[in-house]
C-alpha cells in the first residue's frame, strides 16, 4: 500500500480527543468483504489519523474516501502517505475539528474507531443528520470497537436505526464483546 500508519500516538490526546490507534488490517479486510462499501460509495473517516482506513478501503473497495484529522502533526503524516499511497488518488484529507466539519452530500458511509468523546460524537451526529436531511440518501455509520458510552449514545439517537453487526472476535482469539463493527442507518 506504500503507507506508514502503525504505532499508537497519545501525545495530543485529552478528555475529548482520544489517542491515535490504527484499525487492524484484519478488521478492515472483514469490513471490505462485507459488501457494505462499494465503488459507488464515499466514505468519511472521523479521526483518520495517518489514513489507514481511507487508503485500505479505497484500495480494496474502490470507494472514494475523506478523512478528517484535528492533530496538525498527524495530518502532515497522512498527507505524506497520500503522496505515496497506491490509492492516494481516491482519497482526500481535511485538517479540522470533527464537530465543525460540514458533511459533503456525496458521503454515504461514515467510519468511527472511538476518535473522540461522546460530547463531540453528539455534535458530529448532528452534522451528519443535517447533511442527510439536506440530501436524503442511504447513509450508514460504522462503529468499530464501540465503547459503552458510545453504545448508550447511539441507542438513544432517534435518527439512528441499528442496521447490522460485523463480528470480529474470531480475528483476535478471544471473546471480547467490544470486538465488532456496529452499523447504524440514518433515518
Amino acid at each position: 500500500m506504500k503507507i506508514k500508519t502503525s504505532g499508537r500516538d497519545d501525545s495530543r490526546s485529552d478528555q475529548y480527543r482520544y489517542p491515535y490507534e490504527p484499525t487492524p488490517y484484519s478488521v478492515l479486510e472483514r469490513l471490505a468483504g462485507s459488501g457494505y462499501i462499494r465503488k459507488s460509495n464515499c466514505l468519511l473517516d472521523y479521526g483518520c489519523g495517518k489514513g489507514r482506513v481511507d487508503f485500505f478501503l479505497s484500495y480494496q473497495t474502490r470507494c472514494r474516501s475523506v478523512g478528517v484529522e484535528y492533530d496538525s502533526r498527524i495530518y502532515k503524516t497522512v498527507c505524506e502517505n497520500k503522496r505515496h499511497a497506491v490509492s492516494g488518488s481516491r482519497t482526500e484529507f481535511v485538517m479540522g475539528n470533527a464537530e465543525n466539519y460540514v458533511v459533503p452530500a456525496e458521503v454515504d458511509r461514515v467510519f468511527f474507531f472511538n476518535p473522540f468523546s461522546v460530547e463531540i460524537l453528539r455534535k458530529v451526529l448532528a452534522k451528519i443528520e443535517d447533511s442527510y436531511y439536506e440530501n436524503p440518501r442511504e447513509l450508514l455509520l460504522f462503529f468499530y470497537y464501540p465503547s459503552e458510552e458510545y453504545l448508550s449514545c447511539l441507542m438513544t439517537e432517534e435518527q439512528l436505526l441499528f442496521y447490522d453487526e460485523i463480528d470480529t472476535r474470531d480475528l483476535f482469539g478471544g471473546n471480547n464483546e467490544r470486538e465488532k463493527i456496529l452499523i447504524f442507518e440514518v433515518i
